[in-house]
C-alpha cells in the first residue's frame, strides 16, 4: 500500500530509541523528511546518519516551556512546512503510591503531557495549512487501572482525553488527531524489568520474558516496529476518515471497552 507520505515532514519526539527511533525509521522509509527531537545529540546524530531521507537533529529537552515553539521554528526553517507530529517523548516512574514524590509526579507529566500539549499548541497552525495530523503516543495504562503505575496511568489518560479534546477541534480546522496505545514493546524499558524480574526470582532471561507476557495475558510482547507501521498508517491519507481513534497495540492485553 502507497501511504503517500513522500515528501512530507514530520516531527517526532523521544526519537532517539525504541519506539521513537522506529518510528523515525519508518517514516523515513516511506519518504518523509524528519526534525528528530530528544536529549541525546550522539544518539540523535547517529540514527540521522542512518536514515534515507534528510533529518534534522534537534538535542532539546522538551520540559521546558520554550521547547516546543524552538522545535517548530526550526522544522519550519528547515523545511517550510509540518505535515505529522508525532508525540513520543516520555516515561514516568512506577512505584507505590504512598512513596511517590510531588517531583516524581511533577516530572511525569512535565515530559510526556506538557511537552506534548505545546507541541500540539505550537504546531497547530502550521498543520492546518498542510491539513497535516497528530499522533499521540500514550500506553496501554491509561486505559486500566494499576497499583504499580499511578502516575504513568493518570498522564495517559490525561493524554488520552487531550486527544479526544484536540480531535474536535481538528474537525472544524482540518486537522487529524489520532492516538496509539502501545502494550508491553520490546525496548529498553522492558528489559529493565525483565531483568529485575530474573535477578528476584532466579530465572533465566527467556523464563522471566515468557513468566511476564504470561502474567499480562499475551502471546509475546511486541516490537518497535510494529507501533511505528500503525502510526504510519494513521497519518497517511489512506486513514483520512479516522479522526479521534485510540489504537490499542498491545496482543490483545487490554480486554475492557
Amino acid at each position: 500500500m502507497d501511504l503517500q507520505l513522500s515528501g512530507k515532514v514530520a516531527i517526532v519526539t523521544g526519537a532517539s530509541r525504541g519506539i521513537g527511533r522506529a518510528l523515525a525509521e519508518t517514516l523515513s522509509a516511506e519518504g518523509m523528511r524528519l526534525v528528530l527531537a530528544a536529549r541525546s545529540r550522539e544518539a540523535l546524530e547517529s540514527l540521522s546518519a542512518a536514515l534515507p531521507t534528510e533529518s534534522l537533529v534537534q538535542a532539546i529537552d522538551l520540559r521546558l516551556p520554550e521547547s516546543a515553539g524552538l522545535v517548530v521554528q526550526a522544522a519550519l526553517e528547515r523545511f517550510g512546512q509540518i505535515d505529522l507530529l508525532v508525540n513520543n517523548a516520555g516515561a514516568t516512574q512506577r512505584g507505590d503510591f504512598l512513596t511517590l514524590t510531588d517531583d516524581q509526579w511533577a516530572e511525569g507529566y512535565a515530559l510526556k503531557f506538557f511537552g506534548a500539549m505545546r507541541l500540539c499548541r505550537a504546531a497547530w497552525t502550521h498543520l492546518q495549512v498542510r491539513r497535516g495530523s497528530i499522533v499521540n503516543i500514550i500506553g496501554i495504562g491509561g486505559r486500566t487501572g494499576s497499583a504499580e503505575f499511578a502516575i504513568g496511568g493518570t498522564v495517559n489518560a490525561a493524554l488520552m482525553n487531550l486527544t479526544k479534546v484536540l480531535a474536535d477541534r481538528g474537525i472544524q480546522d482540518g486537522v487529524r488527531v489520532n492516538a496509539v496505545n502501545p502494550g508491553s514493546i520490546a525496548t529498553e524499558r522492558l528489559q529493565v524489568r525483565i531483568r529485575a524480574l530474573m535477578q528476584e526470582k532466579n530465572l533465566s532471561e527467556e523464563q522471566s520474558t515468557r513468566q511476564m507476557a504470561s502474567k499480562l495475558g499475551i502471546a509475546r510482547f511486541g516490537q518497535p516496529a510494529e507501533i511505528a507501521r500503525a502510526v504510519a498508517y494513521l497519518a497517511s491519507p489512506q486513514a483520512e476518515y479516522i479522526q479521534g481513534a485510540i489504537l490499542d497495540v498491545d496482543g490483545g492485553a487490554t480486554r475492557t471497552l
